[in-house]
């Protein structure tokens, strides 16, 4: 073949490859042996435009989990960056759907000032509506504590009502004092009337109200406060606090409260909220919000699905108190194997959970594999115990979609596990004659 016609081939074909839908077949073996390398080159443009404008389509439309293109294809380089900045930003834009508007975007160019301004209007507008509630919610509970000063004021109560002059900062009024007749009955120097109520706080007040001179000198622009004032020693107390017209004069309504106990029994709640009661390790719920936290901080980690198996078998046969026997076992074992920095989870009857931040799988694995010998070798009861796990490692959040499917993603491996010791699990079943 002459040189022109090679060219001339070789020139059609690139043409083709440039600007015709359908692009001509190229038969290398009819071009000379000098031409054949340009022709392959030319063969491997065609394939590498072709996935690139089927990979430039699929992200046209919005397709971010189409064909991946292959990685020595560099005509399809910037196509993957937005690719993967298409990516973080639905992540980013579920995060703001699911009211975090701390989501900034840089590498967008327009589109990242039109993403950051419109997170900066709805933090702008949650706060305002977050302001409007609580002023509705203030209001309310102005009402509610004008009408309990009112119902209250003649009956024997735990808190302190204290009424304090505006001008003068004489207690006009507390309800502790009736026992000895200082209730006042007149006004205040203020208001041209010589109040009546002994001018000698009562000492069980002062006693117990160590802080009785930052309600005598409160003074705030806000009509409607609730502030806290005490330590944990020596009691909390939650003052309530508003202006009134008292007796023809303005003053400050206190109510004074004791919330030392509460205070107690909220933190222990909130204790107790993140621990399973059966077995003392976190619960479901620690579990959920710790996962949410790494994946917040993009914090590498190894995640490990375990099930304790045969649990239903054991209580069947032998009861439910020793099932939790066998379960305290199993949280026992694994307590002991693992860091103070790694959070074990139960997360269901039978099902629990380890989070190693910054752990490598195979280590994991491997630690898990010699935890499962010695847990099945190390039995002293009639029944036989094994539990299966599954493994999942996150090097980059912003490829996971949501917590729920890495849970999903680990039971999967766990129920490879599961299989093989199912398997040794009913060959010993058979050997008890259950």
């Amino acid at each position: 073949m002459m040189e022109k016609e090679n060219c001339e081939m070789l020139f059609e074909y690139l043409k083709s490859i440039l600007y015709d839908s359908q692009v001509k077949e190229l038969n290398i073996e009819e071009l000379d042996e000098p031409y054949q390398k340009l022709g392959k080159g030319l063969s491997y443009l065609q394939h590498a435009v072709e996935e690139m404008l089927a990979y430039s389509a699929d992200l046209s439309r919005g397709n971010l989990s189409g064909v991946y293109p292959a990685r020595e294809n560099m005509l399809c380089t910037n196509l993957k960056n937005l690719h993967a900045n298409l990516n973080h930003l639905t992540w980013q834009a579920k995060q703001v759907a699911a009211g975090d508007y701390s989501q900034h975007v840089s590498y967008l160019g327009e589109f990242s000032e039109a993403f950051n301004t419109m997170t900066d209007q709805l933090r702008e507008r949650e706060t305002l509506l977050k302001e409007e509630a609580q002023k509705v919610k203030k209001r309310a509970e102005v009402i509610e504590s004008y009408n309990e000063l009112l119902v209250e004021m003649t009956r024997k109560r735990n808190e302190w009502i204290l009424v304090v002059d505006e001008q003068s900062r004489e207690i006009v009024y507390c309800n502790k004092s009736r026992d000895e007749k200082t209730i006042i009955t007149g006004g205040s120097k203020a208001c041209g009337r010589e109040p009546e109520m002994n001018p000698k706080f009562c000492e069980k007040c002062t006693e117990r109200l160590r802080f009785l001179n930052d309600i005598l000198n409160w003074q705030d622009s806000e009509q409607y406060k609730v502030w806290e004032m005490g330590d944990e020693e020596q009691g909390v107390f939650r003052i309530t606090t508003f202006q009134i017209e008292w007796r023809g004069c303005n003053a400050y309504a206190h109510i004074v409260a004791d919330i030392t106990e509460e205070k107690a029994a909220a933190e222990r709640l909130t204790s107790k909220a993140y621990y399973d009661t059966g077995t003392g390790i976190r619960n479901r719920l620690y579990f959920e919000e710790y996962m949410e936290m790494l994946q917040q901080g993009n914090i590498n980690v190894t995640l490990c699905y375990l099930d304790l198996d045969g649990l239903k078998f054991v209580n069947d046969r032998y009861g439910h108190t020793e099932g939790d026997n066998y379960i305290r076992s199993f949280v026992s074992l694994i307590q002991k194997a693992f860091r103070n920095t790694d959070v074990f989870a139960r997360i269901g009857g039978d099902e629990f959970c380890i989070i190693l931040p910054n752990s490598h799988r195979e280590s994991v694995k491997k630690k898990l594999d010699g935890l499962l010998h010695e847990f099945i070798s190390e039995n002293d009861k009639d029944y036989p115990r094994s539990f299966s796990y599954g493994l999942v490692e996150i090097k980059d959040w912003s490829l996971v979609q949501t917590i729920e499917e890495i849970i999903k993603l680990a039971d999967a491996e766990m129920y490879k596990c599961k299989r093989i010791n199912k398997r040794k699990y009913h060959e010993k079943l058979d050997t008890h004659k259950l």
